[in-house]
């Protein structure tokens, strides 16, 4: 049976369901971006979620302060290194996030067809009849019978711990509004989403500055994921804001999380070095019935344009459960289907107890998933879309895609100083890890968590089925033979690679890029 996005053969899919699981070594090609927070912080369980796939560590600065993340930050390196694996840093902007402070931290319970009244006099305290929140211009971009949605992690449709207001009036600042729906809100914080509604906010703001400029700088984080990309100038005001920190290798995440940003999308998809795509506000935006097309949409032109997209929201119920629900656990699937390079993961790994299960359980479904993806058709679709004449280097980029899924090799090997030649191979979907060795661009740099080489190879760790390799920096100009068995090491480390699997190397012989199929068993 073949069907859209899915290949499966009916005979040996319906007997592999009822089959034990075989344990792999090796996780999904779909990567797995964790948040850090109270329940995944420590060095130990750190290690674990680095073994349990973990490829890129997201820090959050709408919770906790910069000092708390750096004591998480520490303990990744010291967790990386004691494990000897790669992981990305991804710093995540507050943005335009509209806040009620609760101080107390006492829960508040709110009953259905009582009003509340939201004002911006933060001096007051939050309870059942108000809520001070940190802006003053709500009242100005709303109108009676607008929707508010509101609780510490935004409202998902089936929990009592969210609730959604419909506005009855403004009076000066404030916002009078009913509540629809019973629900006790617990927390220091509840974030506020006002849907289809316009905030005049700064997408990069002063605080995201302030903190990029020394949190991120003295980090020289990987990437940055910039909350609530509206528009195209919002993500080239903050490339434009890194290069003057010096910081213009950290790639630009455009996160994507309301009705402006797809309003905007392919130009904020030009703009950016990938996008997330953030469901937990946009849920809020759209109708239920338009947020799959929605994805898929997305989801396809990120794939066409050969940029990573990360999808979020997928398994809520693992923030207090060990397995996740029948539809999410589709809905992880789909996703892989759909074309994601990586799933996030926010409250589930940042306030859960099951961090590392989550991380487990979702890199699993991505694993079976992508054994029934159906990459020829994607290959076809995608090689449609590039216009003729199709640059050398992508083309032979995708060859060695054809040719290691025709020959069916175990990995696909290239070689790198910036990653692109890995970015091209991932855009093409292969089927099989990709071994991308990634050198420093000059024997000046140190092999140090801030090497230049070693950011472009944790860079990587956000593309589908791409796996880096660094390279000492003595190894700049070694030859290609050696640079080959650095990789065939690494892959026979991680056991993907046996001695008498094929590989196909791909990479650039002067000005000429060649595709190579070699036989392990025949490399000293």
């Amino acid at each position: 049976m073949q069907s859209g996005h899915m290949l499966i053969e009916e005979p040996v899919r319906l007997a592999s369901v009822l089959a034990p699981t075989k344990e792999k070594f090796f996780p999904s090609l779909t990567k797995i971006v964790a948040t850090l927070g109270p329940k995944s912080r420590s060095v130990e369980t750190l290690e674990k979620c680095l073994k349990a796939g973990m490829s890129v560590a997201r820090f959050d600065f709408s919770s906790f302060d910069a000092a708390y993340h750096q004591e998480t930050l520490d303990n990744l390196k010291k967790a990386i290194e004691n494990v000897q694996e790669l992981c990305a840093v991804m710093l995540d902007t507050v943005g335009p996030e509209l806040q009620v402070k609760n101080a107390t931290g006492e829960p508040i319970v709110l009953e259905a067809g009582n009003h509340v009244t939201i004002t911006p006099d933060c001096s007051k305290a939050a309870s059942s009849e108000i809520f001070p929140l940190n802006f003053n211009g709500l009242a100005k971009a709303v109108k009676a019978g607008d929707t508010i949605f509101m609780g510490q992690y935004l409202f998902t449709g089936s929990e009592t711990t969210s609730v959604w207001l419909e506005v009855k009036e403004t009076s000066g600042e404030d916002v009078v509004c009913e509540i629809k729906n019973t629900a006790t809100l617990s927390g220091p914080i509840f974030t506020l989403h006002a849907a289809q509604v316009r905030i005049d906010l700064p997408t990069l703001s002063e605080t995201d500055k302030q903190i990029i400029s020394t949190w991120g700088v003295h980090n020289k984080v990987d990437m940055i994921s910039l909350s609530f990309a509206r528009h195209a100038e919002d993500v080239r005001e903050l490339r434009a804001f890194l290069k003057s920190l010096n910081l213009e290798d950290t790639q630009i995440f455009a996160k994507v999380e309301d009705f402006e940003g797809l309003e905007h999308f392919d130009e904020i998809l030009q703009e950016a070095d990938g996008i997330i795509l953030s469901r937990g506000d946009l849920g809020i935006d759209l109708p239920p019935q338009d947020v799959f097309l929605f994805q898929k949409s997305a989801m396809r032109r990120c794939n066409i344009a050969g940029k990573p997209a990360i999808i979020t929201r997928v398994v809520d119920s693992m923030v207090n459960n060990l397995r996740p629900t029948r539809a999410e656990a589709t809905d992880v699937a789909n996703a892989v289907l759909d074309g994601t390079d990586g799933i996030l993961l926010g409250a589930e790994t940042l306030r859960g107890p099951y961090a590392v299960d989550a991380i487990k359980t979702v890199s699993r479904i991505c694993g079976e998933a992508e054994t029934v993806y159906n990459q020829p058709q994607e290959f076809k679709r995608i090689v449609r879309s590039v216009p003729d004449p199709m640059e050398n280097l992508e083309s032979v980029a995708s060859t060695a895609v054809r040719a290691a899924i025709k020959v069916k090799a175990a990995a696909i090997i290239t070689y790198s100083t910036s990653g692109r030649a890995a970015r091209l191979i991932a855009k093409y979907r292969p089927t099989m890890p990709v071994l991308a060795v990634v050198f420093p661009r000059d024997n000046s740099e140190s092999s140090t968590w801030t090497t230049n080489g070693i950011a472009k190879a944790r860079q990587c760790l956000s593309l589908r089925a791409v796996y880096p390799v660094p390279a000492n920096p003595n190894d700049v100009g070694a030859t290609s033979e050696a640079s080959l068995k650095l990789a065939l090491d690494y892959g026979k480390k991680i056991e993907i690679l046996k001695d008498h699997d094929r590989v196909v190397v791909f990479q650039k012989i002067g000005d000429s890029s060649v595709v190579e199929i070699v036989n392990i068993g025949d490399v000293v």
